[in-house]
């Protein structure tokens, strides 16, 4: 079995191949693409009230610091907006483990973890399972990934 160093050597190494490695360490702006929709267009409601990935949709959107956040229904807007930093996703969006080994990578909408009330999202890659690196230590990955990003 591979130690979590090996493994977190392993998943830089794969990322240097693919280059998601951000020279100069963690990039804090969101992770959106040009279309300003945050968690590609996944409802950030369903993620922390229902621990469901759902898609949105464009009727029911609201706006936080120039992204658009889609939901489900209206119910789901209303709380949003009654609220919105309480749904917002961590580390901007990006891939929590990424951030803690010092890295930006995109996210699969479909790889999260709801924790005390905060959402962390995951990159998908099939060589290398960013929710389990996240699990087998989530309070050292915790805390590197926050001083990473609290760090810039």
């Amino acid at each position: 079995m591979k130690t979590l160093k090996g493994i977190v050597f392993t998943f830089m190494i794969i990322s240097l191949t693919f280059g998601n490695l951000i020279a100069q360490g963690v990039n804090t702006a969101p992770n959106t693409d040009d279309s300003k929709i945050a968690l590609q267009g996944y409802s950030p409601v369903s993620y922390l009230d229902l621990n469901l990935a759902q898609r949105g949709s464009k009727a029911f959107k609201s706006e936080v610091n120039g992204l658009a956040y889609y939901f489900t229904d209206a119910a789901q807007k209303a709380k949003f907006d009654a609220n919105p930093q309480k749904y917002l996703p961590q580390f901007g969006g990006w891939c929590a483990t990424g951030i803690a080994v010092g890295a930006n990578f995109r996210t699969d909408p479909n790889k999260f973890l709801v924790r005390n009330g905060k959402l962390y999202l995951f990159l998908y890659d099939l060589e290398v399972d960013a929710l389990q690196l996240w699990l087998d230590d989530e309070k050292g990955m915790k805390a590197k990934a926050e001083k990473n990003w609290e760090g810039k």
